[in-house]
């Protein structure tokens, strides 16, 4: 039996739940590797997965031989990769995913010089506002506006993210403009739902803070989108300054509220807590890191 590839299967069929995921993203049928988890199990004498007709569940020497399996698994991956990085330069696919509108202004137009530099490495970039699970989607690296809620990834920061309050000339001509975070409720907001407290604007002055609960008649789960409507005269939008230079430069858009700071988000790299993170990774997360310091985002 081939142990060390029974423990790769184990490890994946736990991380993604399914031993038919486990079967495509390894190029083999759900039979195969259930075959060779029963196998792993006869081998070590013990009962790892307890079964159903819908759904498996880790035993308690199952849990504990995971965690032993990823160790051991990291290891040799990490004494692997040492070795051909002495005589190999980075290689491979990197799947990253990242904010649609993050991707199309800010990745793609770097991602030429990044292959400039590392000729050998693809990129499957893959553009979701949606925030979606790193292992069990089989992502390398995801770049998200958010503080870090998971203890088994590792954050990397890139910059932090101030937001803007903005609207359209022809908003403010008909509506007015808002002098205070307060005057808010009297205005038409456009509210982006994917935040925790999406109807909530957060607001600093003077090292004070203030939160001002705003409404409106459009919401919506893409920043693109409220984008389009903000310019076409809807109403009020928070959007961070990377995604609306073109609009500010040609005055297509103007920033309200500009006596107050908006909310700021850490912008980081996310990718998987494991002893050994592949080189292929470190070399798109620092080149993004480096590039982006040069590029006036925020």
């Amino acid at each position: 039996m081939d142990q060390l590839g029974a423990m790769r299967a184990f490890v994946r069929v736990v991380e993604t739940g399914s031993f038919s995921a486990t079967g495509k993203e390894m190029n083999t049928t759900q039979t195969t590797i259930s075959k060779k988890v029963a196998a792993l199990e006869k081998k070590v004498g013990v009962k790892l997965l307890t079964r159903s007709s819908r759904d498996h569940s880790l035993t308690s020497a199952g849990a504990q031989y995971y965690e032993t399996c990823v160790a051991i698994l990291s290891e040799l991956d990490e004494a692997e990769a040492k070795a051909r990085l002495e005589v190999s330069s980075p290689q491979g696919v990197v799947s990253v995913a990242a904010p649609i509108a993050f991707g199309r202004l800010i990745i793609a137009p770097l991602i030429t010089q990044f292959f400039e530099l590392y000729p050998n490495i693809k990129i499957n970039l893959l553009l979701n506002d949606k925030h979606i699970d790193l292992i069990s989607e089989g992502v390398d690296v995801a770049i998200r506006a958010k503080e870090l809620e998971d203890s088994s990834l590792v954050a990397r920061h890139l910059f932090d993210d101030p937001m803007l309050t903005l609207a359209s000339p022809s908003y403010l001509a008909k509506h007015g403009e808002p002098k205070q975070p307060e005057d808010l409720k009297n205005h038409n907001c456009l509210v982006y739902s994917r935040l925790k407290s999406p109807n909530l604007w957060h607001f600093t002055s003077e090292e004070k803070t203030m939160s001002t609960t705003v409404s409106g008649n459009f919401q919506c789960d893409n920043g693109d989108t409220l984008l389009e409507a903000a310019l076409v005269g809807t109403g009020l939008v928070q959007l961070p300054l990377w995604m609306v230079n073109n609009e500010l430069s040609s005055n297509q858009l103007k920033i309200v509220l500009d006596s107050y700071s908006s909310q700021s988000l850490p912008f980081n790299a996310i990718y998987p807590r494991n002893r050994y993170t592949p080189l292929k990774v470190r070399c798109f997360v620092d080149f993004l890191k480096a590039a982006l310091s040069k590029k006036s985002i925020t």
